[in-house]
């Protein structure tokens, strides 16, 4: 079956930095756009970034763009997200998903998701 499994979270600093992993098994990685969402306490999952199946086209958040960057390594079937300048309000659970066709920034496009991880900044 499909699964996705994100690493990489933990608790930093503000300004600091953390690159999340999602290595993705199952599923015919290099065919499918990858997104990153996250859930802050007490608010709606929201879009971060996507990447396409070529990784020729990203986009992000307006909160994300210039501080976040997307990739992803088909041989490794993983997706990256590398998020610098950390801001405590970046505080949140970050799930990556899988979809083959859509918007990738509307969560009605993916067909698989992780379970998440823990991303905490402190002031």
């Amino acid at each position: 079956q499909v699964q996705l499994v994100e690493s990489g979270g933990g608790l930093v600093q503000a300004g600091g930095s953390l690159r999340l992993s999602c290595a993705a098994s199952g599923l015919t990685f290099s065919l499918y756009a990858m997104g990153w969402f996250r859930r802050a306490p007490g608010k709606e999952r929201e879009f971060v970034a996507h990447i396409n199946w070529s990784s020729t086209f990203a986009t992000y958040s307006d909160s994300a763009k210039g501080r976040f960057t997307i990739s992803r390594d088909d041989a490794k079937n993983t997706v990256y997200l590398q998020m610098n300048s950390l801001k405590p309000e970046d505080t949140a659970v970050y799930y990556c998903a899988a979809g083959l066709r859509g918007d990738g920034r509307q969560q009605t496009s993916y067909n698989y998701w992780g379970q998440g991880t823990q991303v905490s900044v402190s002031s």
